[in-house]
């Protein structure tokens, strides 16, 4: 019996299987293969063995195995589950494939190494309902992304960035963990699916109070939340591009799963509470909202005042976890797949203005927003990519990212207690008009400003080309029929 479970377990981890093959894969050709040829070509020659190893773990996914003796309560394979894994890996795909090109570092096999164990937890986040296995995959990620974002050692900042992640990343980890075992202490069970009945129906005490802000507060830093979002300028700016990517897209779609799915499914409907104006009820419910609220403001105002690209884009995440933290505030399982039609609309964005970000700013130094005047003459495909990534950010019609902000804005109007939420839809209405003015600023500067004496053609490498336009043609189309991403999510 114990052998055909642990066979169940395999064939249902059959695609991690696979990216942990190829993340060892990847460091032994580095190794024995790759170790004497020139930077470029180690950094491109890893970049296809993991876009290989990326791709053979997506075709694997529409396969699923017969469910088994496997605990079905700690491996979730749900199709909207298996949908998003292949949301993930696809993102993924796209990173290391911007990556190839790139020169910050001459450790390939160890920087692309991680970026596939990373991928490895975050399939692990959105595959499991178990807190223990949720800890573990959350650490995964977390400890590669540590390191990922010190691999530009020629930059003392990169690893200024990396120390301050890592410190804030261990103590949020302890307080997630914290809250976990109060949460496993109070329902008895690390199946999430048996937590939500037994925290609905007893009554809220000072232990549940303490796990909800714990958790809260652990996987809103995941997410940048505020006030939990100190590590994430630093990052965004010193981090190689390839990297910032990375966590702007794919960490952010798990982080909003898992903290989606540990509210409504964990904590239950029983502690939710209710952030209407004339009806406040202690929950976390009225939690999600004040950090929502805090975001918006902090995020956009403090936006408007960066030079720094990467960092204002960093200021920008912060705001739209805000965005995407309204559509926790409806428990209805259906919403579910609102918040992360927005997450997966948020991340082809942002991952598509980094990814011209990276092809601009080719080593990794920095990139002013005043640099990129002129951008749309240097390279005309960079200047329309750029155009249609950033007014998705903004919410422009038609396209993705106005869909993603409208299905979180409705729900948090119309399910609240007699339209009593519509005060943070109003602040969140308010600050994205905030956020229309740095966002048109960078495409003033790209495609009308003058470029002065910098003139010349901007390469784009091929790969790097492929990927953009694909994230491009994808925010179009997901913003002219939405129900192609949000139907499978829900």
């Amino acid at each position: 019996m114990n052998g055909s479970l642990h066979l169940d377990l395999l064939g249902q981890l059959l695609p991690e299987v696979l990216l942990v093959l190829t993340a060892l894969g990847v460091l032994l050709l580095d190794v024995r293969t790759f170790r004497d040829l020139p930077g470029t070509v180690r950094m491109r020659r890893a970049a296809w063995v993991s876009a290989a190893g990326l791709a053979g773990s997506g075709l694997l996914l529409f396969f699923p195995p017969a469910a088994g003796d496997a605990p079905i309560d700690t491996l979730v394979l749900q199709p909207a589950t298996q949908f998003l894994k292949g949301v993930l890996i696809l993102l993924s795909l796209a990173t290391v494939l911007m990556a190839a090109p790139a020169r910050f570092t001459r450790h390939a096999g160890e920087f692309f190494a991680l970026i596939v164990l990373a991928t490895v937890g975050l399939l692990l986040l959105v595959g499991t309902a178990n807190l223990l296995m949720l800890f573990i995959a959350l650490e995964l990620v977390s400890l590669s992304l540590y390191v990922m974002t010190a691999f530009q050692d020629d930059r003392p900042e990169s690893t200024e960035a990396a120390l301050k992640y890592f410190l804030f990343g261990g103590l949020a980890a302890a307080v997630t963990l914290f809250g976990f075992s109060l949460l496993y202490g109070i329902g008895g069970s690390l199946q999430l699916s048996v937590l939500g009945p037994q925290l609905s129906g007893s009554a809220a005490g000072p232990l549940l109070w303490t796990a909800m802000v714990m958790v809260i507060a652990g996987l809103g830093f995941k997410i940048a939340l505020a006030p939990f979002h100190l590590w994430a300028p630093d990052v965004y700016q010193a981090a190689p591009p390839p990297v910032a990517a990375f966590i702007a897209s794919g960490s952010k779609i798990a982080g909003f799963m898992i903290l989606a799915r540990v509210l409504h499914e964990g904590m239950g409907s029983g502690s939710a509470g209710s952030a209407g104006a004339a009806q406040w009820v202690p929950g976390w419910i009225p939690v999600i909202s004040v950090l929502a609220t805090a975001s918006m403001l902090v995020g956009n105002i403090t936006a408007i005042q960066q030079t720094d690209l990467r960092r204002l884009l960093a200021y920008s995440a912060v705001a739209q976890a805000g965005y995407g933290a309204l559509g926790l505030l409806d428990p209805a399982p259906e919403s579910r797949g609102v918040v992360l039609y927005f997450a997966v609309t948020y991340a082809i964005a942002v991952l598509g203005t980094l990814g011209v970000v990276a092809t601009v700013d080719a080593d990794g130094r920095g990139l002013q927003v005043e640099q990129l005047a002129g951008l749309g003459r240097r390279s005309p495909f960079l200047g329309t990519c750029l155009t249609v990534f950033i007014l998705s950010l903004a919410g422009i019609p038609p396209l993705a990212g106005f869909f993603g902000k409208f299905f979180v804005f409705v729900p948090a109007i119309s399910r609240g207690a007699h339209m009593g939420r519509i005060w943070i839809v109003a602040v969140a209405v308010a600050t994205s008009a905030i956020a229309l003015y740095y966002y048109l600023q960078i495409l003033k500067h790209a495609l009308i400003c003058d470029p002065g004496e910098r003139t010349d053609p901007l390469p784009v490498p091929t790969a790097t080309a492929v990927v953009l336009t694909a994230l491009a043609v994808l925010t179009l189309v997901l913003g002219c029929c939405p129900d192609l991403l949000l139907a499978p999510l829900r």
